[in-house]
């Protein structure tokens, strides 16, 4: 399979290209230059498959540069834990993302990302350097999913009092090959920085940069995978649930869009936002206005400009009724999304974290208004609520146990190089 730019279809590249390159060189995303349909038969099958089966299912089309044992390879030692359906009411469940090692959905992508990398530059001798802008999970996926692989060194962007106290700890503390730094900007200046790095010829020259963010083709395919498995997972090959996804770089909701596009029995999307409701916006009225990111609650969602918005543009051929044909979309403030955590704990006696609670309301909201039939729905659970305890605890009146993993970050001393949001000055940085 080639990969096109979201900015020139007839630049076509192989999948190593899109994955090492991360972003095309005119600055476009990559993008598959097809989705292949899985046959109904293969369909029905999924329910009696394991994750990792549905998993190479799902990436071989995508993947047909690699021999077979070497992608299941990829699988089996990156996706080494489950996406479990939980449910919550009635015909309404919670697929759990927060199983793998830094307790966040974001360990799918990263971790499928860094093999499948180590993979293709099996013969290379020259680092690679990862740079990664991060809003909260991303960064410390990215560290766990590289740290101290051969031939790699990462580069992590945050927003300096923008992450939860602990997404730092995770961010600063880990060491090795990962390197974390704290822009005095948003989101959108690390991810600003990041996609300048990739245009800029001098870099270029002098280092060999991928990116391991969500504008990477690596992360997004393994992200198809739980859409699948939580299709599956319903154990009836008639339902066609609704899909909440909270939505902030638009790379889940994306990668949700391909699973359905590639067969998944999905009837709609349901795009959850917080106060950073551009996408919201474009939704309402047909128009994209980028804007400066608010910090909220929910910070891995706090981005002004989302990447992934033009790989959406591109898959329904810029047509805005067939855009809104497949995605719902509801935004909410963070009072509201107290309510909502301390909410589900008096319904449904379960815990979950700010993202998960905006998708939530953003599902109870679909219900409502567009689905009074009631068809299974679904609600992505994001990251762990230990991720962001204390607004768990103060909300939900319950204790959130701390998994040792967290704790042990916690307990490490952060460590993180400080720099203004203006490019020469991380150019220098980078090259020094």
């Amino acid at each position: 399979m080639k990969f096109y730019s979201t900015k020139n279809k007839s630049l076509r590249v192989t999948l190593k290209d899109a994955v090492l390159q991360g972003l095309a060189v005119d600055g476009g995303l990559f993008v598959p230059e097809t989705l292949p349909r899985l046959p109904a038969d293969v369909i029905e099958a999924l329910p009696a498959m394991s994750f990792r089966e549905i998993a190479f299912t799902l990436a071989k089309p995508f993947a047909d540069e690699l021999p077979d044992s070497a992608l299941q390879n990829i699988i089996d030692e990156a996706l080494s834990f489950e996406a479990p359906l939980r449910p919550l009411g009635e015909n309404l469940f919670v697929l759990e993302l927060f199983h793998g090692p830094t307790l966040a959905f974001k360990d799918f992508g990263a971790r499928f990302m860094a093999r499948l990398m180590g993979w293709l530059r099996r013969h290379e001798t020259k680092e690679l350097v990862i740079l990664v802008a991060t809003s909260g999970d991303t960064g410390s996926a990215v560290a766990s999913g590289f740290f101290n692989r051969p031939g790699f060194r990462v580069v992590l962007l945050y927003p300096s009092g923008m992450v939860s106290e602990i997404q730092e700890k995770q961010l600063t503390t880990i060491g090795g090959n990962v390197t974390a730094v704290e822009v005095q900007g948003t989101f959108d200046d690390c991810q600003r920085l990041v996609k300048q790095a990739f245009t800029d010829a001098q870099l270029r020259q002098t280092l060999t940069l991928s990116s391991a963010n969500s504008i990477n083709i690596a992360r997004l395919i393994p992200q198809m995978f739980y859409y699948a498995a939580a299709w599956a997972q319903l154990n009836d090959v008639t339902a066609r649930p609704v899909v909440s996804v909270p939505s902030g770089n638009l790379g889940n909701l994306t990668a949700g869009l391909w699973a359905q596009k590639s067969g998944i029995p999905i009837e709609r999307f349901v795009a959850a936002m917080n106060a950073n409701d551009v996408f919201f916006e474009y939704l309402q009225k047909g128009l994209y206005m980028p804007r400066k990111a608010v910090p909220t609650l929910s910070n891995a969602m706090d981005v002004g400009n989302p990447s992934n918005f033009f790989r959406i543009l591109d898959l329904f051929d810029y047509n805005y009724a067939r855009i809104c044909d497949h995605i719902y979309g509801a935004r909410f403030t963070d009072d509201e999304t107290r309510q909502a955590i301390a909410e589900i704990w008096q319904k449904h006696a379960y815990l979950m974290d700010p993202h998960g609670a905006v998708g939530y309301l953003a599902l109870d909201e679909f219900r409502r208004k567009e689905s009074p039939a009631r068809r299974p729905a679904i609600v992505l659970e994001t990251a762990h609520p230990a991720k962001f305890k204390e607004v768990v605890e103060e909300c939900s009146g319950q204790r959130v146990p701390v998994p040792e993993r967290l704790q042990k970050a916690l307990a490490g001393e952060k460590q993180a190089v400080v720099l203004s949001n203006r490019f020469d000055e991380f150019k220098q940085w980078l090259m020094g």
